[in-house]
Formats: C-alpha cells, sequence, structure tokens
C-alpha cells in the first residue's frame, strides 16, 4: 500500500502538470518535474533544446560504458489534451483503483513505472549493457523534431521498448499501422451569393468532391483507412467560398499499401472547372511489423513475465502509431505497449490503474537485466 501511495501522489503531481505538444513551455516544466524526481541512483542527463517551437528532449543513461549495442527505451511526455482539462473537464481525482488525470494512461504512467524500473536496475548493478531512455516532447503531433535522433539511437540499439499504454489485461503490442496525414488546398473563385452566384467557384463544393473521394479509398478487408478530420474555409455566408482546406488521416499496413494510396491521392484531379488542387503531406509513420526479432523478443518476455508469475498476451496490429513505428522499420527488435493499464485515452475519461503499476514496474526490471 505505501507504494501504492507513492505512486499516487506522484502521478497526480504529473497529471497536474499538463503538457500538451505544442506549449513548449508546459512540456518543459514536466520534463523538469520528472527531472527533479529521479532517483539518485548513477542515471546520466542529457537535455536537448527544444526547436521549432516544441519543448526539449530528454535522455536518460545508465548501465556499463562499454561498445556493446544498448538498449533503447522510449516515452513521450506531451499530451492530446490542452492547458486547463485538469482544472475543468478532467479533474485529477482517485477513485478506487482508477487515478483520472490527463495524460495518466497515454503516457505518463509509463513513463513513471519504466524509469522505476531503470532505477532499480541502476541501483542493482544488473544491466548488461548501456542503457538509453528518451522522453519525446512531440509524438502526438507525429514526432517532427525527435525522429532523426531516435532513429540515429535506434542504429546503434539492440532492443527498443515503448511503453505506450498497455491493452486490456496488460497485453502488450507487437505491430502497427503506418500512419501519414495530408492537406488539401483547395481554391475556387469568390463572387456574391446574391447577386453573381453563377460567377462563382465553391472551393465547398469542390471539398464535398474530395471528401468521398478520399473516404472512399478505405478497404477494411486492406486494413487501409482514410478519414478526414479537418476542414475548414470560406470567409462569410453570402459569398461563393474561394477557399477550403482538408486534413486526412490514413492508416496502413504495408508499405507497399502506403505508397499505393500516396500515388492515389497525390494523383487526386479537381471535379468542378476552374478548381485548383494543392497536395501536401504524407506518410509520417511506416507500418511497424511483426518481425521474427520481435516475435522473439515477445516471446522472451512471455518468459520472463512468467518466472515473474504474471502473464503476458499481445494483441493484432493495431491502428496507432507510436515512437515505435520508427525503430522496428529499422529493423529492430521493437516490443510496444509496455506501459501500465488503464482506458479512456485521448477522452475526457482517461484513466490509469494504479494495481498495474508495480507489476509493469518489476516486468521492465527483469527485462532489461536480463536483455
Amino acid at each position: 500500500m505505501a507504494k501504492d501511495s507513492q505512486t499516487v501522489e506522484a502521478l497526480t503531481r504529473w497529471a497536474l502538470c499538463e503538457s500538451p505538444s505544442h506549449d513548449a513551455a508546459a512540456v518543459n516544466a514536466m520534463q523538469e518535474l520528472i527531472v527533479e524526481g529521479l532517483p539518485q541512483t548513477g542515471l546520466m542527463l542529457e537535455r536537448i533544446p527544444g526547436r521549432d517551437g516544441l519543448g526539449d528532449i530528454v535522455l536518460l543513461h545508465t548501465g556499463p560504458a562499454t561498445a556493446q549495442q544498448r538498449l533503447f527505451v522510449i516515452g513521450h511526455v506531451d499530451t492530446v489534451h490542452p492547458i486547463g482539462t485538469a482544472a475543468g473537464p478532467l479533474p485529477v481525482r482517485h477513485d478506487g483503483d482508477r487515478l483520472y488525470g490527463p495524460g495518466l494512461y497515454d503516457m505518463k504512467g509509463g513513463i513513471y513505472a519504466a524509469i522505476c524500473a531503470i532505477a532499480d536496475v541502476a541501483r542493482r548493478g544488473q544491466a548488461r549493457r548501456p542503457i538509453t531512455m528518451l522522453l519525446s516532447p512531440d509524438e502526438e503531433i507525429g514526432s517532427p523534431t525527435t525522429r532523426d535522433l531516435i532513429e540515429t539511437i535506434a542504429r546503434t540499439s539492440a532492443y527498443a521498448l515503448v511503453v505506450e499504454p498497455a491493452r486490456a489485461g496488460g497485453a502488450v503490442v507487437t505491430a502497427r499501422k503506418g500512419v501519414g496525414w495530408f492537406n488539401l488546398d483547395i481554391q475556387g473563385r469568390p463572387s456574391h451569393a446574391g447577386t453573381h452566384h453563377a460567377d462563382g467557384r465553391s472551393a465547398i463544393r469542390e471539398a464535398a468532391h474530395q471528401i468521398l473521394r478520399l473516404e472512399g479509398m478505405t478497404d477494411y478487408a486492406a486494413g487501409t483507412t482514410v478519414s478526414v478530420g479537418q476542414i475548414s474555409g470560406g470567409t462569410s455566408a453570402n459569398v461563393v467560398p474561394a477557399h477550403c482546406r482538408l486534413v486526412a488521416d490514413i492508416r496502413v499496413t504495408t508499405p507497399q499499401e502506403g505508397d499505393r494510396l500516396t500515388t492515389a491521392i497525390e494523383g487526386l484531379c479537381a471535379v468542378g472547372p476552374d478548381a485548383l488542387l494543392s497536395i501536401s503531406g504524407g506518410l509520417n509513420r511506416p507500418p511497424y511489423a511483426r518481425s521474427a526479432g520481435t516475435a522473439a523478443l515477445y516471446q522472451r518476455a512471455q518468459q520472463i513475465a512468467m518466472r515473474l508469475g504474471q502473464t503476458l498476451s499481445e494483441v493484432p496490429m493495431v491502428g496507432g502509431g507510436s515512437d515505435g513505428n520508427f525503430t522496428a522499420a529499422l529493423g529492430l527488435p521493437t516490443l510496444d505497449g509496455l506501459g501500465i493499464e488503464g482506458g479512456g485515452a485521448h477522452t475526457l475519461e482517461e484513466y490509469c490503474l494504479v494495481s498495474s503499476v508495480a507489476p509493469r514496474r518489476t516486468l521492465l526490471a527483469a527485462m532489461i537485466e536480463a536483455l
């Protein structure tokens, strides 16, 4: 119970330190809170200043100083919830085994368990290879400033452990779809909607045609989905709109399907006369396949869990992306979903299960020592 109370106290502070991706100061405050609470167990800290208006990257290092390939642990401190969520629609509260609060399940709880596990290993001096943990400031928006560093570290690593949220029952993730975002900017011709309607070329009308085309590319049998999630345009209700913008989200299971879909989207043409399309974007997370190396890593994790009296299952390929997509695409054995249990990710009912933190901490520490 003492450990649970410490966990609740720490995670309550972390949830109250809100850290939406685009607020660099808030993300840096969260990084600072984590750094201030680090156990004094020989963890070496490296902090890389943020760029492009985003927060800092924090790296934690421990283990023997050898040329051996490292163990790479990955987490992100940024969340989707805006500042004020904890003071408003999602207050931090402890209800039985559930601790509610923004970002606790995705994924501050997983970071907490992983840091505790790494500290446990450092205290015991049992690490067999160098260990690096990366705390990303921008995973929720596609990792624009951290991808290059993640891929650089991955190239000198033996394994990647990603502490994104666990699935039901603590199940881990061994495959993820690739993710892409496309922007369609549509230029029409404005006119007075009452007196010169025929002179106009509505960008919103053209957008309606393109939305149907895009969403029609969804192929559930192939695991491909296309969703237009944002639309903006027009200036006034009495003006035939000259501009409209769409943002489409795509998910694919293979690189080949990603290439096919990219070609199809980039080849879209205007339906109506005098409309111009400008298309940008692309696949920003490659598919994460369940490779032989990842399958072997999962089996090893299962055996370690069994020795601890735990069970560890996996789920089929999931639709959400993570930084594990980058490491897996480079051929690095990658085990994802090693964070804690809970629910309501990205919603106003987000919570973590306090009772899942200690077992995950124990499993992660045992895996780090064994690997």
